[in-house]
């Protein structure tokens, strides 16, 4: 089994003979297969060699009226598949997803009745989820979920009445959310990305229209300041940072029509310069750097949803097609853990 292509067959198998040891949580070795995409593609990109794949991705959730099954799935690389993991405890769209601590949390979502304030956290050493987290100072959809500083910071999104600009932050210590100074505009649907100890939250909707609008908060004197804007207004995009950029692709734009088009923002020059447009339009993707590789997952192209994952060259500025999962997530998300030496940081 591999990497699945849309109609599900396998793209690329895994290298049997190729192996590497892995120290485990506990300190004793484990022995991992290296998956053939991921040796390939440094093949291809140059990116310098690691000695173990380090990583773990999850694709959270995913919701519709029509299938509210909220699956959650595990890229497994020594194996070169997706499989299927726990399910979240409340199915729900619009739900934010976030990592802290070597967990994976949801916060906030909507079904079609009602917002929601609580949140879970999902254990992947145990594959459950817990709802023993503390809830939201209130319901909302849209949020806008990153980690910074060791907290987690909820930001923007929609009650069911009005798009907002509220901010609250989590302290896994205290199991608390506490408010933070508010955005300078009202967004919902945006997203974040921290660079050099500033939270960028980028574009999104204020209730009326997508944005272009980018603004910073510097966590040093809690203020927000407006920076340059995306070339392109968007809402439901995917975002990270990737080799010292902030990386924006797919979504939604003023038009309401889905987007393949992406940028990066440079913090040295403050400016925004296009990439390469992704070879499928993506709305309500997710882009995510897994061990090494910039990587456009899912979406929504204007008529189906996608199973599909593209990856991006920095050298060639390309994107070329890198597989599948093996089951569709409208409006879900992707999570990335990142280990070293086998302890989550």
């Amino acid at each position: 089994m591999g990497i699945y292509n849309e109609q599900g067959a396998a793209l690329e198998e895994p290298e049997p003979n190729h192996t590497k040891i892995k120290e485990s949580k506990r300190g004793s070795p484990r022995r991992h297969r290296m998956s053939a995409p991921f040796s390939n593609r440094r093949q291809h990109s140059k990116l310098p060699p690691r000695d173990v794949f380090n990583d773990m991705m999850f694709m959270v959730g995913g919701w519709t009226q029509k299938d509210p099954s909220c699956l959650v799935e595990q890229f497994c690389p020594e194996y070169n598949e997706w499989r299927k993991a726990a399910h979240m405890i409340n199915s729900r769209g619009n739900v934010a997803v976030g990592t802290l601590d070597g967990k994976i949390y949801t916060v906030g979502g909507e079904d079609n009745v009602r917002c929601y304030s609580s949140v879970e956290r999902y254990n992947p050493d145990t594959d459950s989820w817990s709802a023993d987290v503390a809830p939201l100072s209130s319901p909302r959809s849209g949020v806008c979920l990153v980690e910074m500083d060791g907290y987690l910071f909820a930001i923007g999104g929609h009650d069911g009445t009005a798009a907002l600009n509220t901010v609250e932050r989590y302290d896994p210590d205290m199991n608390t959310w506490s408010k933070q100074a508010a955005m300078l505009t009202r967004r919902t649907k945006a997203v974040a990305a921290v660079l050099h100890g500033q939270l960028y939250v980028i574009g999104g909707n204020d209730g009326n229209m997508a944005l272009s609008s980018v603004e910073r908060y510097n966590p040093v004197d809690g203020t927000w300041s407006a920076c340059a804007q995306m070339r392109c207004p968007r809402e439901n995009a995917g975002c990270t940072v990737y080799l010292g950029y902030i990386y924006v692709a797919g979504g939604k734009d003023e038009l309401n029509l889905e987007l393949s088009v992406a940028e990066r923002f440079d913090p040295d020059t403050m400016r925004w310069t296009p990439v390469k447009c992704m070879r499928s339009k993506r709305d309500n993707m997710s882009l995510v750097v897994f061990n090494d590789a910039l990587l456009a997952i899912g979406g929504f192209d204007g008529v189906t949803n996608l199973k599909t994952i593209e990856i991006y060259s920095h050298e060639t500025n390309t994107w070329r097609h890198f597989g599948s999962m093996k089951s569709k997530h409208p409006g879900g998300r992707v999570a990335v853990l990142r280990l070293n030496n086998a302890h989550i940081i």
